[in-house]
């Protein structure tokens, strides 16, 4: 199997020594991504369903120079530090996913990279 590693311009650099996605046959792992601004590198400010659609629009902007978009995504997983926001950010997440929805998991966890609120993962498919 042939590891292949495509950066897009467009998805916040990585904020340690990993890929932001990966594809290995026709799988692609994107890395969690948190509500970073990829223009500053710095956390956005704002509620909780602002860090959300950063944190999707980072997602797809990951994906992109694969040359799928979030339809393509077949699992997430979502990290929240506090379980309560999780209909807010499932409210964000319905504007991205609308139809044949991935299938998901959603935890709360105690701490995020750069204390961040929210961090979501993928798997997703190309042909």
């Amino acid at each position: 199997m042939k590891k292949e590693i495509k950066l897009s311009k467009k998805a916040p650099a990585a904020i340690g020594p990993y890929s932001p996605a990966i594809k290995v046959e026709n799988l692609i792992f994107a890395s969690g991504q948190i509500p970073i601004d990829p223009k500053t590198g710095e956390m956005i400010e704002g509620n909780v369903e602002a860090k959300t659609r950063r944190v999707l629009e980072n997602l797809k902007a990951a994906l992109e120079p694969y040359s799928i978009d979030l339809e393509n995504v077949v699992k997430t997983t979502i990290f929240l530090k506090d379980m309560n926001n999780f209909a807010r950010v499932n409210k964000i997440y319905s504007e991205y996913f609308k139809e044949r929805f991935p299938a998901r998991s959603c935890v709360e966890v105690s701490r995020l990279p750069k204390d961040a609120e929210i961090e979501i993962e993928a798997i997703a498919f190309c042909i």
